[in-house]
This record gives structure tokens, sequence and C-alpha cells, in this order.
């Protein structure tokens, strides 16, 4: 009894520490954007005082200096729309794979598998090149972009939790007169829930924080967050930084929401999408 408790409060502190080192990083973030820049360099972890502290000054300065809304709508247009496309794409295409068993469907779920394993910076040359011949350098085309990077872990996820719907349902929506459409989209679609919230969740995790991309495909034009936040960086390697820790605090609150939001189904989803089958 003696050794379970004690065990027991070893994991609780094991789990107490990691906790604390995840989010300390965070915290820094937050005590720092409400600081002068010059009393960030000099104390980056204490906190701010009547003499430190800047209020809101950070907040707006950044805001304006990024184009902080223009970026952020940018972001959440190419997220939002990035999201759905693997969401509902991907899990038709494993709904197909799961169903026909035939060798095309063999091989197309394995090059997807594969992709997986293709590191990024082996293609992004080649892939920019080709995004700017096929006019996809804007913030539609860079949503087809996303779809072919993201399918690979989507549809490998989604092929094993199809696999434990049962063919019944589907049938008996047959039966009752639906096509093949309307059986997805009314029958299986819904009980992909879990997956589809882990998916969603993941991808927009990746979407939302990511840099390289749209600075390769869409640069300038069409600045994302993280592409905008760069730019806080002046010359000779001077960076503000106030200003920026102020619009890093403005940039992860929206993906921290929809985590906490949907974080119940991330484990349920992890789980039946890649142990099944």
């Amino acid at each position: 009894m003696i050794r379970k408790h004690l065990s027991h409060g070893i994991i609780f502190a094991i789990l107490l520490f990691l906790s604390v080192v995840f989010l300390l990083p965070i915290l820094i973030i937050i005590i720092n954007s409400l600081k002068f820049k010059f009393s960030i360099t000099e104390a980056p972890f204490a906190l701010p005082n009547s003499e430190t502290f800047s209020g809101f000054e950070n907040y707006i300065s950044g805001f304006t200096q990024t184009g902080f809304g223009t970026a952020f709508f940018w972001s959440l247009f190419i997220t939002v729309f990035s999201v759905a496309a693997i969401v509902i794409f991907t899990s038709m295409t494993a709904w197909y794979i799961v169903r026909a068993k035939t060798l095309l469907t063999t091989v197309l779920y394995y090059a997807l598998v594969f992709s997986m394993i293709v590191p990024f910076q082996m293609v992004m040359f080649t892939m920019s090149k080709v995004a700017n011949i096929l006019m996809l350098d804007n913030p539609v085309g860079i949503i087809l972009i996303y779809l072919g990077f993201g399918a690979g872990l989507a549809t490998f996820m989604f092929s094993g939790f199809v696999k434990s719907v049962p063919k019944t349902i589907e049938e008996a929506a047959t039966i009752d007169g639906c096509n093949t459409l309307q059986t997805y989209f009314l029958v299986v679609f819904p009980v992909l829930k879990p997956t589809t919230v882990t998916v969603a969740i993941l991808n927009t995790m990746w979407i939302w924080n990511d840099y390289l991309l749209p600075y390769l495909i869409i640069g300038n034009d069409y600045k994302t967050i993280p592409v905008a936040v760069q730019y806080l960086k002046g010359g000779y390697g001077s960076v503000d930084m106030g200003a920026l820790m102020a619009m890093l605090v403005l940039s992860i609150i929206p993906v921290i929401i929809f985590y906490l939001t949907s974080q119940k189904y991330i484990i349920k989803g992890v789980a039946a999408g890649a142990v099944k089958g």
C-alpha cells in the first residue's frame, strides 16, 4: 500500500515538473509583454513593477507595426479552409480506401503514408517553383498545398477509425434510399467525430503557427501572423522585444482556446485512429 502511494507520488511529481517546464515559457512571454523592451533585456525573468510595467503599450505598438489585424484575417482564412479541406477530403479518401480494398486503393494508401516521412526541406524549393507556375502563390492556392502536406497523417488516422465502423449501418442507409454521398455525410462522417476533432486540432496548431510555407509561397503580399511578427526585427539585428512578446501572446490565444475546447477528443481520436486495424 505504501509502495503504491509512493509510486503515485513520484508520478505526480514528475508530471507536475513537466507541466511547469512546458508552461513556464508561455508565462515568461506574458510577463515580458507587459514590460518595457529595455527591461526585458536587463531582467527577462523578473515580474513587472512600477518602473518596468508598460501597460498595453507593447500591444498597441506591435499591432500597428505588424498590421496584426490583416495578418490575423489571412491566418484565420487559410487555417479554417485548409483544416476543413483536410478533414473532408481525407476522411472521404480513407473511407473509400478501407471499403473498396483494391490494388489502386492499397497503392494510394501506402503512397500517402510514405509522404509523411518525406522532409519538407527536401521539396520546398521545387514546390515553391511549381506553386508559382501553377499560380498557387495566393491564399486560395496555399490551401491546396496544405491539403497535400496534411493528407498523409490525416488519411492514416481516418483509415484506422473507419475499420471500426460497422458496415451494417452503411448497408441500412443504402436500403433506406441513401446514395453514396448521403451515406457518407449522414451516417459515416458523424461517427468519425473523435478522429475528426483530433485531425482538426493537430492541423490547426500546425497551420496557424507555420512560418516557412506561407513565407515561401505567398510572401509579403498576404502576410500571416508568423510572417508579420518577423517584421518587428529591425536593422542590424535589433528587435522590439516588448512588441514581439505582445504579438506572440495574441497569436497563441486563439489556438489555445480552440485546443482547450476540443482537447477531450484528442487522446480518444489518436488511440482509435492510429491503433485499430
